[in-house]
C-alpha cells in the first residue's frame, strides 16, 4: 500500500513539473494532461488513474504544491511572536511569492479558475489555501469564525494574486494592506455587535478586497 502510495505521489509531481512549462502555451485542459502524460512515459490509464478530474486535478495539485512552498517559507517564522494582521500579512505574501515562482503557468492557472465552470473549483482551492494560513498563525476556531474568518481570508488571497500576476509586486502589498485594514474592520465589527448573520458585512469586506475602497471612503462623498 505505501509503495502505490509513493508512486502516486512521486507520478503526479512528475506530471505537475512536465505540465507547467505547457500550461500558456496549451491552457489547463485536456490536452495539457495528455502531453504531460506522454512527457512522463505514462500511459493514458495511468493518467487517467491519476487524474480522474483532468485538468481540474492537474489545477488542484498545482495549488496544493503552493500552500506546501509557502508552509516551507514560513517555518522559519514563529507566528506566536507577531500581531494578528503581521501573521496574515506573512502568510499571504508567502503564499503569493509561491504562486509568483511559477508566474507563467499561474497566470494561466488564474484564467483557466475564472472560467464560469471552474468557479466553485477556484473557491474551494482558496479556501484551503486559507486554512493552511489560518492554521499556520495559530487560528483552531471551529464555530461560525471558522468559516468567516477562511472566507475572508480567500478572498483577500486571490485578490492579491491576481494583482502580482498583473502588475508589480510594490502593487500586490499596497492592496494586501488595504485588504488586511478591512479584515480587521471585519473582525472589530463582529466583537461588536455579537453572534448574527454576517452576510452582508462579509461581502462588503471582500468587495473592499478586491476593489478598493469605495469613494464615499476615498473622498468623503456621500452614497446615493
Amino acid at each position: 500500500m505505501a509503495d502505490t502510495t509513493d508512486w502516486a505521489a512521486q507520478a503526479e509531481a512528475r506530471l505537475l513539473e512536465a505540465a507547467l512549462p505547457l500550461a500558456a502555451e496549451l491552457g489547463w485542459n485536456s490536452r495539457l494532461v495528455r502531453r504531460a502524460g506522454q512527457a512522463t512515459g505514462l500511459s493514458v490509464p495511468e493518467v487517467e488513474l491519476l487524474l480522474p478530474g483532468g485538468a481540474r486535478d492537474l489545477a488542484a495539485l498545482f495549488s496544493y504544491r503552493h500552500d506546501e512552498a509557502a508552509l516551507t517559507a514560513l517555518s522559519a517564522v514563529d507566528p506566536d511572536e507577531l500581531k494578528i494582521r503581521e501573521r496574515i500579512a506573512r502568510g499571504v505574501e508567502a503564499r503569493v511569492e509561491a504562486a509568483a515562482s511559477d508566474e507563467t503557468a499561474s497566470r494561466s492557472w488564474m484564467g483557466y479558475l475564472a472560467l464560469p465552470q471552474n468557479l466553485a473549483l477556484g473557491a474551494r482551492l482558496f479556501w484551503a489555501s486559507a486554512d493552511v494560513i489560518w492554521r499556520w498563525a495559530g487560528d483552531r476556531s471551529t464555530d461560525a469564525n471558522h468559516y468567516s474568518k477562511r472566507a475572508i481570508l480567500a478572498g483577500l488571497l486571490s485578490s492579491t494574486l491576481a494583482v502580482r500576476m498583473s502588475n508589480t509586486p510594490a502593487a500586490a502589498h499596497t492592496h494586501l494592506e488595504r485588504g488586511i485594514e478591512a479584515v480587521m474592520a471585519f473582525e472589530k465589527m463582529k466583537a461588536r455587535i455579537g453572534p448574527r448573520p454576517f452576510a452582508a458585512a462579509a461581502a462588503e469586506a471582500l468587495g473592499r478586497m478586491r476593489y478598493g475602497a469605495r469613494p464615499s471612503d476615498r473622498d468623503g462623498a456621500t452614497p446615493a
